[in-house]
């Protein structure tokens, strides 16, 4: 730490998925009355910054939240999975991968099938399908069968274009032993907050045996499938799990002992999967799941141990991830450590820090910003309010916690305990990602509420404040056909400080790896040489 003296406490205000974008058409941000953050805009420095690209290192992947959330607290520019394993197949190093020849080695001893699990889409946010298309080419290479179970994505890429997605993906299948086995909306297998009977929806079309009980919805064909679902007005995210043509369950061992010796319960056979999505987040539900691997206990309980019912699964070496979602399984890539990121130099530096945030975003505010670290800093505390569960879609109930999230933390200023605060209001994101406009207003204009109260707490405490966003969504919610855009956008982001030095000003040409410096400046952290961004605050 400087010598400085204790510098005031700073509080990063993250607004997800707010973009700064000058159309007002489909613009959600320019549509929403927000007088605090437009008096912050007025009278504070403000700039605006890359948040995707080349500017932080991601050249070729579309902004995100995880993305957003690892730049900020790692104050440089990262090389993220997807890169790592985009790499990998472009020197045609992929089939050479310790763990996925490990893999492939088990299918072919054991004469079994390789199940593999991941988002159809092109978003680039959470999979790619190259990453999937090299895994089916490398396992028909060894002859090995082929069984997909095709996530549906309508999130982050368009709400109903499944089918070309699956058009692709059948190309890639023909003249190989495979197929696609069943389908599944994100919405049922990606959830990633607890909602453990939409998770079961998808595990249950995966793993049931007909004879096993009650048998999943099945079509005939995947464009069968979609097609039903949309006529139901449905979109790619909600379509209900389904099976296709005769598939009818992985040939797993059973979760418990359930049957006597003989009986025709009993399994000796085993299947192998592998999770594609290079983004472990929204698929370590599943994957716990398939694995019966660090499951809470009443999900065990509740879903799992039906007596009535054993429940298939993979055996721990028997199913991997394409790269590390913290479960106790291989990972063909490995988490590469941060070090000396914003969070690890706080706690050095003898601070306390506080985590404040939706549990639909605790990946972001606690692993991501961490460097993917999975334990907390000395003096890190963590507070993660619930995300609104009677809701199937988030512009239900567009305002979410964020009034709560605000109370929580000017509690936290007028304590006086706290020298950082990291906070998340997602509605911008969470809203946005529905399509709807009239909700993501609203949402927006909750986020501005909350913001004021935040505000007038920063000013009685004297401290330091620091709004941006991890990436845009909710400033273009209209594509150019005038149909609903759901996705991320690449747009850059906002940054203003209040409580900075009367003469400071911000500089222009700025991103996300330059905002750990900014805090730390606030701070009176030195800069580590670790980190290649710089501090926006110009000192004249």
């Amino acid at each position: 730490m400087s010598d400085s003296p204790r510098q005031r406490p700073v509080v990063l205000c993250v607004l997800d998925g707010f973009g700064d974008r000058a159309e007002e058409e489909g613009n959600a941000v320019l549509l929403a009355k927000t007088p605090a953050l437009d008096a912050l805009a007025q009278n504070c420095p403000k700039t605006v910054l890359a948040a995707s690209g080349a500017a932080v290192g991601a050249a070729g992947q579309r902004a995100s939240s995880a993305l957003g959330h690892r730049l900020l607290g790692a104050g440089r520019s990262l090389q993220s999975d997807c890169s790592r394993i985009d790499a990998a197949i472009e020197e045609n190093q992929l089939g050479r991968n310790e763990v996925l020849d490990q893999t492939m080695r088990i299918c072919l001893y054991d004469k079994c099938a390789l199940h593999l699990f991941g988002l159809l889409s092109d978003g680039g946010v959470h999979a790619s399908m190259d990453h999937l298309f090299a895994i089916i080419d490398i396992a028909d290479f060894h002859e090995i069968p082929v069984i997909v179970h095709a996530i549906l994505d309508g999130r982050d890429v368009g709400s109903r274009t499944a089918m070309t997605y699956l058009e692709r993906l059948l190309t890639q299948l023909e003249g190989k032993d495979a197929s696609i086995a069943t389908l599944s909306g994100r919405h049922y297998a990606m959830d990633r907050d607890g909602r453990w009977d939409r998770v079961y929806q998808a595990y249950h079309a995966i793993v049931r045996d007909k004879v096993l009980g009650p048998v999943a919805p099945q079509a005939e064909t995947p464009f069968e499938a979609v097609a039903t679902s949309y006529s139901n007005d449905l979109s790619d995210e909600f379509l209900v799990p389904i099976r296709i043509g005769d598939y009818s369950g992985i040939k797993g061992d059973y979760l418990c002992d359930f049957a006597a010796e003989g009986s025709p319960w009993e399994w000796t056979g085993e299947e192998v999967g592998v999770a594609t999505n290079f983004r472990g987040d929204r698929m370590l539900q599943l994957s716990q799941m398939l694995t019966r691997l660090q499951l809470p206990p009443e999900v065990a309980a509740d879903l799992l141990m039906d007596r009535q019912y054993p429940m298939r699964g993979f055996r721990e070496h028997c199913y991997a991830t394409i790269s590390d979602y913290g479960l106790e399984v291989p990972a063909f890539f490995a988490r590469a450590p941060l070090d000396q990121g914003l969070a690890s130099l706080i706690a050095a530096a003898g601070l306390k820090q506080l985590r404040c945030g939706e549990t639909e975003k605790a990946p972001h505010i606690t692993d991501f910003f961490n460097g993917r670290a999975g334990k907390p800093d000395v003096g890190e505390q963590r507070l993660l309010l619930p995300s609104p569960r009677l809701v199937d879609s988030y512009d239900e109930k567009p305002q979410l916690g964020v009034a709560a999230l605000a109370d929580k933390v000017c509690a936290a200023l007028r304590e006086g305990e706290t020298d950082f605060i990291l906070v998340n209001f997602a509605n911008p994101d969470l809203v946005g990602h529905t399509g709807k406009l009239q909700a993501t207003i609203a949402a927006v204009e909750a986020v501005d509420a909350a913001l004021a109260e935040v505000v007038a707490t920063v000013r009685e405490q004297e401290a330091a404040l620091v709004v941006t966003a991890s990436h845009g969504n909710c400033e273009q919610m209209i594509q150019d056909d005038g149909t609903p855009h759901t996705g991320h956008t690449d747009n850059p982001v906002p940054l203003i400080v209040l409580g900075a030095g009367e003469d400071d000003k911000l500089r222009d040409g700025g991103s996300l790896v330059d905002v750990a410096p900014t805090v730390l400046a606030l701070l009176g952290i030195d800069q580590p040489e670790a980190m290649s961004g710089k501090t926006l605050l110009v000192v004249e």
